[in-house]
């Protein structure tokens, strides 16, 4: 059973408002659950977001950052890692308030022009972890590599329609950013599976054939870490989506981020926003 340190947390939440001396240690950072890098993110964070709405999400951010469950962590990360990039090429980025029902988590204005950024993360159960994501069957053999891509493949679909349904009243913009983190197994590097191989050319048009149905949905920008891209078994290539690939050995980054606009958006991004967004990948 989990234990909570709450004390921990109050003290490293009042050092990020300004209760506790700027200058902390690295190690005492570590001591408190957030790590140097993370800290200089939140606090960059902190500066650009002046308003109430954005520092009171911010706070809660923390408690997720250093929250016992692997997915609670994850998500807060992607919310955090996304806001960052955004702010990076220019965007005003603002935290929208949490309530009861189901909105995006960030306003972005680039210029004068607004758009809204959704952020989900797919991870399982403590318990589950591996089974969805790595295409294992209720044995626990591995399957084939390429019926894993397409379980995956599945997956995000899934997630898609199920996001597409709560984002449907904006009128604005809106971007579905979707992160798969690697699977977290207490730091048992032996025990990890494989990475997945994908056909990315298919996630790309099954995605795109999706969201001609979606039309509330502008952007999938989508972050896979444990996956290795198939080769191409042809040349062409999608005129709505981006993709970055990078090496193996680049662990702070995904292995591939891939952006798939909608060609049948009721709201279009602008060449701006779009810029933006691309520079983020």
């Amino acid at each position: 059973m989990a234990r909570f340190r709450p004390r921990k947390t109050f003290r490293l939440i009042a050092h990020l408002h300004g209760e506790y001396p700027a200058q902390i240690p690295a190690w005492k950072r570590e001591e408190q659950g957030l790590s140097c890098s993370l800290h200089e993110q939140w606090s960059s964070l902190h500066r650009h977001c002046t308003d109430q709405s954005s520092h009171l999400r911010l706070s809660r951010l923390v408690r997720r950052l250093t929250h016992y469950d692997y997915g609670v962590r994850e998500s807060a990360l992607a919310e955090l890692e996304l806001a960052t990039q955004f702010i990076r090429t220019g965007a005003h980025v603002t935290f929208l308030p949490e309530s009861q029902a189901r909105t995006a988590d960030l306003e972005c204005r680039v210029g004068g022009e607004r758009f809204f950024v959704e952020v989900t993360t797919m991870v399982g159960s403590s318990e589950r972890q591996r089974l969805p994501l790595r295409g294992l069957d209720l044995d626990e053999v591995a399957g084939d590599e390429e019926d894993r891509g397409v379980i995956l493949t599945h997956r995000i679909l899934a997630r898609i329609r199920q996001k597409a349904k709560q984002l449907a009243d904006y009128c604005d913009p809106v971007i579905l950013g979707i992160s798969i983190p690697r699977a977290d197994l207490q730091g048992d590097r032996a025990a990890r599976p494989e990475a997945i191989w994908l056909d990315l050319k298919t996630l790309a048009g099954t995605v795109t054939v999706l969201l001609m149905s979606l039309r509330s949905l502008s952007a999938v920008m989508i972050s896979l870490w444990d996956v290795e891209p198939l080769p191409s078994k042809a040349g062409t290539r999608l005129v709505n989506v981006e993709v970055v690939e990078r090496a193996r050995h680049e662990k702070a980054q995904p292995r591939v981020r891939m952006l798939i606009l909608n060609p049948g958006a009721v709201s279009v991004l602008s060449e701006p926003q779009e810029d933006a967004i691309r520079l983020t990948l």
